[in-house]
């Protein structure tokens, strides 16, 4: 089946416009980021390839995903949210993330806290936090800012 150029721009140029206006509706999950767009997928490889003892669900950006959302930083805008390997285990480990809107630049924030902390314990206080893309200072704060609105991380 031959398929004309026209016909391909077009349907590249929806699926982008589609995915934008899914994240701009706060539509997109950071588990469905890699499959897609292949450019999303290659800035993450860059993020992580040199990266030891990642799990493989922060590689693969695979789990339990919650809706992201619009941010600005610095005047760029980005696509952020939060990923967990299961709804259970996001008490101990999370991963906030965050894509540039041109799908040139990813950065991270992996949490992970003591399995079987107490409920009475404060996660903030005892939890261990590895940025991953080497972000600038003020794409740090914004990856800490998206954890604190979690009701449950205090």
């Amino acid at each position: 089946m031959w398929i004309s150029f026209k016909t391909l721009a077009f349907v590249l140029l929806s699926s982008a416009s589609a995915l934008a206006s899914a994240a701009n509706d706060g539509q997109a999950r950071a588990s469905q980021l890699l499959n897609a767009d292949p450019q999303f997928r290659e800035t993450w490889q860059k993020v992580v390839q040199k990266e030891e003892r990642l799990p493989e669900w922060v590689m693969n950006l695979s789990g339990d995903a919650e809706q992201m959302n619009a941010v600005e930083e610095d005047g760029d805008k980005y696509l952020v949210g939060p990923l967990c390997e299961t709804t259970q285990s996001c008490r101990s480990q999370r991963l906030i993330v965050a894509f540039a809107f041109d799908k040139k630049h990813a950065y991270a924030l992996l949490v992970e806290v003591p399995a079987g902390l107490p409920a009475d314990k404060s996660p903030t206080r005892h939890a261990n936090y590895r940025f991953l893309g080497k972000p600038e200072p003020g794409m740090q704060e914004l990856l800490k800012e998206q954890l604190r609105k979690d009701p449950n991380w205090y």
